[in-house]
């Protein structure tokens, strides 16, 4: 009898609801007229991956912290560039767009309500989630995010996947490690090395000075990884040349703590939560009235709609 395993969808929950807002037009907005094109949008993403993909499991992961202090105490720079306020207790405010911040709340309302599970842990970003939801799972994950980083957990023998948006969620990119090797020349275990090398300015990650993502991909080939890559750099027989040689001796500050801020933590203290795809609302009248207070129309119901089937 051949074993069924359950397919688990893990959402990179802001990175979504951020495309959904500038992705809908802010003219969709509740009786009162507020905003709600990122609400609407969100869960319009998450009917199409529903009935595209039909996972038995789904989990929207947030950003409880989206620049936590340890990652920050290794590379100062890390997201400084996103910062709109700090804060010496409790995470620093993001740079958000004025009619967004006000709608993830009532995003957070309506999963809550629907029965999806939502979960954030405090001093880790929702990528650390992800990954410690992957790291755990028994079966096939689907990991629907706009951002790249989490290539690096990529596993083909595993069934882990990213599901990547090239147009709203209708156009993925189903990334497995064929498709990681033929644009990046890396696997999903690399990918993570070929970050760090190549830096990535959105995040404030400086990478290693004149190593640019080809040369990144090169290194790795020829080394296999970073910790061989540094070697090489003390090997005086190894094919590097004089100036990729100094280039990566001065950056060893860089690369002896970027590994740590790079990489996705697999060992989140995860809340006990059901992560099972719900069939109707966790709270009807609760939904009900955030529907009317918000005027989620077509959204929601096309959602539940999907839900029951």
């Amino acid at each position: 009898m051949r074993k069924v395993t359950r397919r688990l969808m893990l959402l990179d929950t802001a990175s979504l609801y951020f495309r959904a807002y500038f992705g809908v037009p802010d003219s969709v907005r509740a009786p009162d007229g507020t905003p709600v094109n990122a609400v609407r949008g969100l869960l319009d993403f998450i009917d199409r991956l529903v009935r595209d993909h039909r996972p038995d499991d789904l989990v929207a992961c947030m950003d409880a912290d989206w620049r936590p202090h340890w990652r920050v105490e290794l590379i100062p720079s890390y997201k400084a560039h996103r910062v709109a306020e700090e804060h010496e207790a409790g995470p620093d405010e993001e740079e958000v767009p004025d009619t967004l911040s006000p709608q993830v709340p009532v995003i957070e309302d309506v999963l809550d309500t629907l029965g999806i599970a939502r979960v954030g842990v405090e001093g880790y970003e929702a990528d650390d989630v992800i990954g410690t939801f992957t790291a755990r799972a028994k079966g096939p994950v689907d990991i629907v995010t706009g951002d790249r980083d989490l290539y690096q957990l990529v596993d083909d023998a595993r069934g882990v996947r990213v599901l990547y948006p090239l147009k709203g969620v209708g156009t993925l990119q189903l990334t497995d490690e064929a498709v990681l090797r033929e644009k990046y020349g890396v696997d999903g275990g690399g990918y993570a090395d070929l970050a760090l090398l190549r830096g990535d300015p959105s995040d404030g990650l400086p990478g290693v000075p004149g190593i640019g993502e080809k040369t990144a991909a090169k290194l790795l080939a020829e080394f296999g990884d970073l910790a061989g890559i540094m070697a090489a750099v003390d090997d005086p027989s190894a094919r590097l040349t004089p100036s990729q040689r100094r280039r990566l001796d001065e950056a060893r500050p860089y690369v002896a703590v970027a590994p740590r801020v790079v990489r996705v933590a697999g060992d989140v203290p995860l809340p006990d939560v059901d992560t099972a795809l719900p069939r109707g609302p966790r709270d009807p009248a609760g939904l009900d009235a955030l529907a009317a207070r918000w005027g989620l129309g077509g959204s929601l119901q096309r959602l539940l709609t999907t839900l029951r089937t």
